[in-house]
């Protein structure tokens, strides 16, 4: 790469030159510590038979050396302006594929797709990736669409904001709805804490490299995705409540009926939501899907 993309002159060099500004409105932070970019691309653990898929690219920080150790990368941008940008600083790479669009209203076997028809051309065994920093106020929503569906990458190594982060990994007793969904389809572990000095403009939270290594089959025995997290969703649907009158009002089973099921499963019903492990999470949905 001919140029410094994390160089603070560079970037605002590049803005006045294409007419344009980082939009707070789409959580345009730049990366400008080079150690962080290393340390990135270490825990992606990059290959030549991995496809990427990179959301919000930006100029290409990310997106080149990535480019430089995968197969393929799938860069999905959504600014016009930083388009024009990214398409004329990675005109020299032929691996690059850029796609303008909202990541959010395409669907994961879209995204699957690319990767397999890419993965049928070559022939050989590959992996499909989630390597990204993250536009922040869509880290849940971005979370949920690569792992709560049958094309889940092999690895996501992502850059989050650190509240969210320590709310990924979070163990029993602070537990929230974020951490049980993403635990529930992979290990989550924290890489590294990142300053927000780290990006220009500069945020105003400090950020991590969170890494979730999805499993490739569930190990638990939840045949209805959508009604495990129902019950879920009911039991922190009232965190100061305990949790037989959480899920009680929540899934409209009758309160004395709920404290039965919870005992019956070794289950305090005074605990709350935040108090349970994955595996009693899953207990509790077989315990409850035949009177919901």
């Amino acid at each position: 790469m001919d140029i410094d993309l994390t160089d603070i002159k560079t970037i605002k060099s590049l803005l006045t030159h294409y007419n344009t500004s980082a939009h707070k409105s789409l959580g345009q932070n730049f990366l400008i510590d080079p150690e962080v970019l290393d340390e990135i691309l270490c825990a992606a653990q990059l290959s030549k038979n991995d496809f990427v898929v990179e959301v919000g690219p930006g100029f290409g920080v990310l997106t080149l050396p990535v480019a430089d150790a995968a197969g393929r990368v799938l860069a999905i941008e959504t600014d016009k302006k930083i388009l024009q940008i990214l398409k004329a600083l990675s005109s020299g790479y032929t691996n690059i594929d850029i796609l303008p669009a909202n990541v959010l209203k395409l669907e994961s076997r879209q995204l699957y797709e690319r990767y397999r028809l890419w993965r049928k051309a070559r022939n050989k065994t590959t992996q499909y990736k989630l390597v990204s920093n993250l536009p922040y106020y869509i880290t849940s929503s971005i979370l949920k669409q690569f792992l709560e569906t049958e094309f889940r990458p092999s690895l996501l190594v992502v850059m989050v904001q650190k509240e969210v982060a320590e709310r990924i990994v979070a163990k029993e007793g602070e537990r929230s709805i974020l951490s049980v969904s993403v635990q529930f389809f992979g290990k989550p572990e924290i890489v590294r804490i990142v300053p927000k000095t780290s990006f220009w403009p500069k945020p105003e939270v400090d950020s991590a490299i969170l890494k979730i290594v999805p499993y490739p089959e569930l190990p638990h025995n939840v045949d209805d995705i959508k009604l495990f997290f129902r019950v879920v969703k009911a039991g922190f649907g009232e965190r100061r409540k305990q949790l037989h009158n959480a899920l009680s009002g929540g899934l409209g089973v009758d309160d004395t009926v709920m404290q039965k099921v919870l005992k019956e499963n070794r289950i305090n019903p005074k605990h709350r939501a935040q108090d349970l492990s994955i595996d009693q999470w899953v207990k509790l949905y077989h315990a409850l899907e035949k009177i919901i």
